[in-house]
């Protein structure tokens, strides 16, 4: 019976024989081609400017395509200039109409229009025409067409052809048609776009990164922590709201809260101003990585806001942990174990000195209570969090397109891991007396993730899905977190840098082993020899001897440092993972430096 209504589907768009056998003879023929090219990176961390460059480079593959093509025609200095006009079309055009270069004439662009579709040909050559039509740009499609089937020797079509191209200029639709070729070609390098986490946070601007997947004709997403914390604080999760102001305000990314998102950090800065204005917040100056274009702030007004939501983090994180013993976070209820009168901490059964004992919103008998002025601020905030248009937009985005894992193409996709006990058995969260492990676990998530957001606020189990999506930001078995604990309080607040560290699950030992991606790939219904682990989270410290390909070429880790923070320890500035039919590649990406050549380092595994 289930076939029979799967053929009543399919009898609606293939009402005849003869339809039915087209379509048959279409996908037969279609799976004879090569497969479109997959591209996967991972924690983009905000770092618009690189992302967008690599996305619209294609890591160095439309280099690599120029130089396949016109290598020996053209020399190279002209393969740049080719490959800068592809990245960036208009800007491109427009410092040529400026300048009094010989570059902006009618042959040089009819020269233009030629090699461009030429490469339009090489990197449509795996798809089928109907493939193609569908990505061209409907104000040129016709003409596109014709230019990409050219035959040379046709003599009859020699004039048709050459007067196309001639007629574009002379009606001065030159410099669009430069653009859509562009454009085009840019669309026709990558086929499907996987983001394996981590879009916000420390970087300067990951509103304009999700501006730039949302144009994107195929892209998925697999959720991050950095990701998860954002979409809390869009369900209205006060602890996951101060988190992300507060890392922005440490990272001094005031440009993406503000002129992206339109939050008003207006009542932030004032309760700062005076709730701290005795107290310099020495160790609550900002790492200034990007300089704000916007929205400018003074420094030591930085460091108030950044010490007075930090406080209120606590204290909205100690109630969280309060309502759900289940978690088993209690001992993670800092502020309760500070003795204010000897200025001491209680961590895991030792004690240390604060470093920093001015806390003029905290009372001692009773630290976790928020003052009058610190809830009416969260209020305020919360409520400019909630009216945000374009936030919403692109959270309701990261729903539609994400999820917490993916299987595709025999590749496992996640950002962090799949919990595990020591023993190498996968670990479980034990949720209304149920315990979740493995896919189970994964899928469990994924459905509170969406109660979290989609929930009417008067269904009693959204505020415990919200609260879930913190804990999926920091808790101890959270696939997201993978960590034993976080230990943001102790960096603040504690000199001893051992209690700074942060335990990894044994999962990050354990997937080094082949045995032990194979488990996890039959986990999830894919094959334990031809199938990939895709996932990010821990940056690879290159330059310390780390590798990217790990259990014998099953686990890939694409966390490479394209954020800037990260740079110094990794010793590279990111990873892209490319897909195709014949091997999987990594491109090695330095910093990026605007203007520069940028060319990535490809190294390939054959499958």
């Amino acid at each position: 019976m289930r076939d029979i209504a799967y053929l009543k589907l399919l009898a609606r768009e293939y009402p005849t024989i003869q339809s039915a056998s087209t379509e048959i003879i279409n996908l037969t023929a279609i799976r004879g081609l090569p497969k479109g090219t997959e591209y996967f990176f991972s924690d983009l961390h905000g770092e618009h400017e690189a992302f967008i460059h690599l996305l619209r480079s294609s890591s160095g593959i439309i280099r690599e395509k120029i130089k396949e093509t016109f290598g020996y025609v053209i020399p190279e200095d002209e393969q740049d200039e080719l490959a800068n006009l592809i990245y960036y079309p208009k800007r491109t055009l427009n410092q040529l109409a400026q300048s009094d270069s010989d570059h902006n004439n009618d042959d040089w662009k009819r020269i233009t229009i030629y090699r461009l579709v030429q490469l339009c040909k090489q990197v449509s050559s795996k798809y089928t025409r109907s493939k193609v039509r569908k990505k061209l740009p409907p104000d040129f499609a016709y003409v596109i067409d014709e230019l990409l089937h050219v035959d040379y020797n046709a003599d009859n079509k020699k004039v048709y052809y050459s007067e196309i191209v001639q007629t574009i200029i002379d009606i001065g639709s030159a410099d669009q048609f430069i653009c859509v070729l562009c454009e085009l070609i840019q669309n026709l390098t990558i086929d499907n776009l996987h983001i394996i986490g981590d879009i916000f946070d420390r970087g300067p601007r990951a509103d304009l990164i999700l501006n730039e997947l949302m144009n994107f004709h195929d892209v998925d997403i697999q959720w991050g922590n950095h990701d998860i914390s954002w979409m809390g604080a869009a369900t209205g999760n006060l602890a996951c709201m101060c988190n992300v102001l507060r890392i922005a305000i440490s990272y001094n990314s005031f440009d993406v809260l503000e002129d992206g998102y339109g939050i008003n950090l207006r009542p932030l800065s004032m309760f700062a101003a005076s709730a701290y204005r005795d107290d310099p917040c020495t160790r609550f100056k900002p790492h200034i990585l990007d300089q704000n274009i916007y929205d400018v702030v003074d420094p030591g007004l930085v460091a108030k806001m950044h010490k007075a939501i930090t406080v209120i983090q606590f204290k909205v994180e100690g109630q969280i942990i309060k309502r759900h013993p289940e978690y088993g976070l209690n001992h993670r209820c800092l502020l309760e174990h500070v003795d204010f009168d000897k200025g001491t901490v209680e961590v895991d059964g030792k004690t240390y000195p604060m470093l920093d004992m001015k806390f003029p919103t905290i009372d001692p008998k009773d630290p976790l209570k928020l003052t009058e002025q610190e809830a009416e601020l969260l209020q305020t905030l919360k409520m400019s969090f909630r009216h945000s248009g374009l936030l919403h937009k692109h959270i309701k985005f990261l729903y539609s397109h994400g999820s917490m894992y993916k299987c595709c193409n025999n590749n496992l996709l996640y950002h962090g891991c799949i919990p595990l006990k020591k023993d190498g058995s996968f670990d479980d969260i034990v949720f209304y007396g149920i315990p979740y492990s493995g896919k189970a676990l994964m899928d469990f998530v994924d459905q509170m993730v969406q109660s979290a957001y989609f929930l009417p606020e008067s269904n009693p189990d959204k505020g415990v899905a919200s609260d879930f999506m913190w804990y999926l930001w920091c808790g101890a078995k959270s696939p997201l977190f993978g960590k034993e604990k976080m230990t943001t309080f102790e960096h603040y607040f504690i000199e001893d840098k051992a209690t700074h560290k942060e335990a990894m699950n044994p999962y990050y030992q354990l997937s080094e082993k082949e045995d032990c991606c194979r488990k996890i790939l039959k986990e999830f219904g894919l094959s334990p020899e031809e199938g990939h682990i895709i996932n990010g989270h821990v940056p690879v410290k290159l330059k310390d001897g780390e590798t990217p390909v790990k259990a014998g070429g099953k686990l890939f880790v694409i966390d490479g440092g394209l954020s800037k923070a990260y740079q110094s320890k990794t010793g590279i500035a990111g990873y892209t993972l490319i897909f195709n039919s014949h091997h999987l590649a990594l491109a090695e990406h330095m910093p990026f430096c605007p203007g520069k050549k940028n060319t990535p380092k490809v190294r390939s595994w054959r499958r």
